[in-house]
């Protein structure tokens, strides 16, 4: 199968249900049909479409390392000893970023939960920096971008902010709630029903779109190209 079904969603909940390498194991088989395959697949076709978001972001259908996630968690520092992810995560990232810290278009599957995000989760100091400092110095340019009607439209700002203004930032500027954020990514709730479509590579890339301001002011913010 080349695209992801109810059936996808029925071994995420079973998955979560029974979340051990034993359980896992005899049904490796089920997770390559109705999870990994249906994934490469999706990330393909999103390849093919890509260039016409922007040329700069990258579709990598590997099994693993590229823009699927990999289904096993890292618990050394969780009190959740759970081996496996119960969702599935695809990030398409910016062509010098590195890991999932970099400016990307991301898609989230779980029986809990769909949802498409855009933008940078938890981005290193330096490009923090750069982003809190493009909008204090540039706030016309941030509010153009945060209130662009068709942003505005498709997404919704989220993520975790400070309680107080970051140091070396007035306390008193206009846009200093933003300035706040740690997080800088729009995210926008999508049914099931829209995950199972065959096109699901062409709606996805359709959010990817309409993030198009959010994305533009962050690769600016980080000196990245956006357009060609």
């Amino acid at each position: 199968m080349n695209h992801f079904t109810p059936e996808t969603f029925t071994f995420l909940e079973e998955l979560a249900e029974n979340n051990n390498r034993d359980w896992f194991a005899a049904n490796k088989q089920r997770y390559e049909g109705l999870v990994r395959t249906p994934a490469l697949h999706f990330i393909e076709e999103v390849g093919e479409r890509l260039p016409g978001v922007s040329p700069h972001f990258r579709a990598d259908a590997r099994k693993m390392g590229g823009s699927l996630m990999r289904v096993y968690r890292d618990s050394r520092f969780s009190k959740d000893k759970t081996p496996y992810k119960t969702n599935i995560g695809i990030q398409f990232r910016h062509e010098v970023g590195k890991n999932v810290h970099a400016p990307g278009y991301y898609l989230h599957i779980s029986a809990a939960e769909c949802f498409i995000g855009v933008g940078t989760w938890h981005p290193p100091a330096d490009a923090l920096y750069k982003i809190r400092d493009l909008m204090a110095n540039e706030p016309d340019l941030w509010l153009a971008a945060r209130d662009d009607p068709q942003f505005s439209r498709w997404f919704r700002l989220a993520g975790d902010s400070l309680k107080t203004a970051p140091r070396g930032f007035d306390k008193t500027h206009p846009v200093i709630e933003d300035i706040k954020r740690k997080d800088f990514i729009g995210l926008s709730d999508i049914a099931p029903a829209l995950i199972e479509q065959p096109e699901l590579a062409d709606i996805a890339c359709d959010y990817f779109k309409a993030g198009e301001s959010l994305m533009q002011f962050l690769c600016r913010a980080q000196r990245l190209p956006f357009q060609p």
